[in-house]
């Protein structure tokens, strides 16, 4: 038995059989909360790992789990979790392969053999098994039994055959689903989405189906038309290039939003517990770089249209390229630099949820009036408009 091990079961770790658990030497015990279990075969990694009070590994197969923050009864069933966040509740099934940039906000709970990366789930989403959604944020519903829903053997198509990664997809938003009042959205099992689209509160995918656009009106259920048959030649070139930019614009505007509503709304009930405090860091780390890759993929895509040969091109498309191009420098700084919103809805909705009582996040939320909600809504809004101006 390691030394680490050993401070792990003196502080009062549950590990039912600590011959055959590894702990790095550089996990803090004091990160580790007394009742944690941690079964045979796991392996805890990194200097920033925390887990709160309830938390199990590896009940089903054995876990690694290298630089995650995990809230309080959170499930890590089995798998590999390296630098991810999961908030009070949250639970993957065995097979898991999380990687940076995911944040699984509390309740939500994926099924066995899923991969995530670059990956938010607002409360309360809950996924089947075989699933690989990556690159996109989910959001929608009340409740546990009023959940947004990723049916089994989903995928997210998030690499093009031109090999960018500007695809990340939008399932519901911020500015609304934080205030966990929407319709939740059905994803389809044995289905898909090709990246990147926007998919409104109350969508219905039906199984089967890959979804290839955007669905801009709420309550819908959606069964696309197939794609024609027969071989036809591949364009090489760029052809919706101001759809896939505006897109991630978007994009950056909601994790931007989502940056504003941890610092200033989730930040005093986090940092009651150290554990609370320990996920407040680790999310608002992983929201700033899935913001800076977002950046950085638009920014290939802005370099890949900058060197094709316009006379290849029509000439409205041409125009359309050469102008994006030239703004981008500008347009880029402004989403690097992107922080906030001061407007009086800001100050309103900071007021109403101060004077909440002082209840656990989510009845907090669940407890706001109808103007604070929306003054609250309007706020992040503006932040993810101020994103998308000039695309």
């Amino acid at each position: 038995m390691n030394a680490a091990v050993k401070a792990l079961l003196e502080r009062g770790v549950a590990i039912p059989a600590p011959e055959a658990v590894e702990v790095g030497d550089e996990v803090r015990p004091e990160r580790i909360a007394p009742g944690v279990v941690i079964h045979a075969g796991c392996k805890v990694y990194g200097a920033e790992t925390s887990m709160g009070p309830g938390c199990v590994l590896g009940e089903e197969t054995p876990s690694t789990v290298d630089d995650c923050q995990l809230g309080e009864k959170v499930r890590l069933k089995g798998g590999y979790f390296a630098g991810a966040v999961f908030l009070d509740g949250a639970a993957m099934g065995s097979g898991a392969h999380v990687r940076s940039g995911t944040v699984l906000e509390e309740g939500a709970e994926m099924a066995h053999t899923v991969g995530l990366k670059q990956t938010i789930f607002l409360p309360f989403v809950v996924g089947g098994s075989l699933i690989n959604f990556c690159d996109a944020l989910m959001a929608g519903g009340t409740d546990r039994k009023n959940h947004s829903e990723i049916g089994s053997s989903f995928i997210h198509f998030n690499y093009t055959p031109r090999g960018d990664k500007a695809t990340a997809s939008l399932v519901g938003d911020v500015p609304r689903g934080v205030m966990l009042d929407q319709p939740p959205v059905f994803l389809g099992g044995q289905g898909g989405m090709a990246g990147p689209v926007r998919v409104e509160y109350g969508t219905v995918l039906a199984a089967g189906n890959v979804l290839r656009r955007d669905v801009a009106e709420p309550g819908m259920l959606v069964v696309p038309r197939p794609l024609p048959g027969g071989e036809i030649p591949y364009p090489r070139g760029y052809r919706s290039v101001r759809r896939v930019m505006e897109h991630g614009a978007v994009y950056v505007g909601n994790i931007a939003a989502l940056q504003a509503w941890y610092r200033l709304v989730r930040r005093p009930l986090m940092e009651r517990t150290p554990w609370g405090a320990a996920c407040l860091e680790g999310a608002l780390r992983q929201l700033a770089a899935v913001r800076k890759e977002r950046i950085k993929r638009m920014d290939a895509v802005a370099k890949a249209i900058g060197k094709e040969d316009r006379g290849a091109l029509d000439a409205e498309l041409a125009a359309a390229h050469a102008e994006l191009v030239s703004a981008w420098p500008a347009l880029r700084g402004r989403l690097e630099s992107l922080e906030d919103a001061e407007c009086a809805e800001r100050e309103a909705f900071l007021a109403a949820w101060g004077a909440a009582p002082e209840e656990a996040y989510l009845d907090r939320v669940h407890g706001l009036g109808a103007e604070a909600r929306r003054a609250g809504t309007a706020w992040l809004q503006k932040i993810v408009d101020a994103a998308a101006e000039g695309f």
